[in-house]
């Protein structure tokens, strides 16, 4: 992936023919809308390009998604909806059979794909299960962590069964603020029983994978919030990626982003899929987006112009200590470049 342009850019929008978001903190955060989310997505369908969307939300259905968003304005089917149930589903079939007795710790969204692919399902350890599939529910707790725990007392390796999990997200954006994910409750799971679980929803490259086949895209974007699910995952399956600053990561980890997790393209909100894209121009040690212009001076991170728009700002730090080939760790940043203020009107 180039880090600079010769040249201005078009739109992030443009020449895109599948467009991937994922849901939590793109689309809506809760059961209500992300602000220009709705409008924007419409938008981009009615501008020629494919919606489809991207979830490691195992705790309801695929159609019970479509319809969420259907109510929210968006025109999207069952078929539009790729899952981390299915991704897991499609892992555990490689060395489990259909026909077999999993265990579920997780909601309806891993239930109903289970038996869509003929497995029997198990909310017990003395079920004899040959497999322990865990995804995020929120009605999870204690019981269900302490059956697949039992089940999970042997090593793989010493004959133990399969532990997939649909992913290990550590947070979940809600409508009343950032909340444990499906990756603190796997690692009570790991804590108690010293494995570690194959993942199968993002960051791997496999869901995206699937999500490209089945849309038969040819030039796909994948718009994200999370550097490293959405973006890490994008990056590993050779797509291009756009993080959206109206979720779970902020400016600072922006600045901070390790090399397999960074994005194409930094926007505010879904209207700046339409915006052109700024030229990255870097001359020497100065990098210049727009009217912002940062330097790398030794240890500092200098401001030497702020722009008119602090985006374009983020920009200009993001791809200087991108650049640099220095972790951001080795700089002193000012505090001004990484000034979160972007959930604008």
């Amino acid at each position: 992936m180039a880090l600079f342009s010769k040249r201005r850019r078009p739109a992030p929008i443009d020449g895109v023919d599948v467009l991937l978001s994922d849901l939590d903190g793109i689309v809506y955060a809760g059961p209500g809308p992300i602000p220009h989310s709705i409008e924007s997505l419409n938008r981009a369908e009615a501008e020629g390009a494919r919606l489809g969307y991207i979830t490691n939300n195992a705790s309801r259905t695929d159609a019970s998604v479509a319809a969420h968003l259907a109510e929210l304005g968006l025109h999207t089917t069952a078929d539009d909806i790729v899952t981390s149930p299915q991704a897991a589903v499609r892992l555990l079939a490689q060395s489990v059979a259909p026909g077999s007795t999993i265990l579920v710790v997780g909601g309806e969204g891993l239930v109903v794909e289970l038996e869509k692919a003929g497995y029997v399902v198990t909310r017990s350890a003395e079920e004899n299960p040959a497999a322990v599939l865990q995804g995020f529910d929120p009605s999870v707790g204690w019981e269900q962590l302490a059956e697949a725990a039992y089940a999970l007392a042997t090593p793989e390796d010493e004959g133990g069964i399969p532990w997939i999990a649909t992913n290990t997200d550590w947070t979940i954006p809600r409508e009343r603020g950032i909340a444990p994910g499906n990756g603190t409750l796997v690692s009570a799971v790991h804590t108690a029983v010293g494995r570690l679980a194959t993942v199968a929803g993002k960051p791997e490259a496999p869901i995206f994978h699937a999500a490209v086949a089945r849309f038969g895209a040819t030039k796909p974007l994948m718009l994200g919030d999370r550097l490293d699910t959405d973006i890490q995952g994008a990056q590993a399956a050779g797509v291009d990626s756009a993080l959206v600053l109206t979720g779970i990561d902020r400016p600072k980890h922006v600045l901070a982003a390790a090399e397999h997790a960074r994005p194409t393209y930094i926007l505010g909100d879904l209207r700046d899929l339409f915006e052109p894209y700024p030229e990255i121009e870097q001359k020497g040690d100065v990098t210049t987006v727009a009217g912002a212009s940062v330097r790398v001076a030794g240890a500092d991170l200098e401001i030497l112009s702020e722009g008119a728009d602090d985006l374009d700002l983020l920009r200009a730090g993001a791809h200087a200590i991108w650049g640099s080939g220095r972790q951001i760790f080795g700089f002193r940043v000012p505090e001004r470049l990484y000034r979160d203020d972007f959930h604008r009107p």
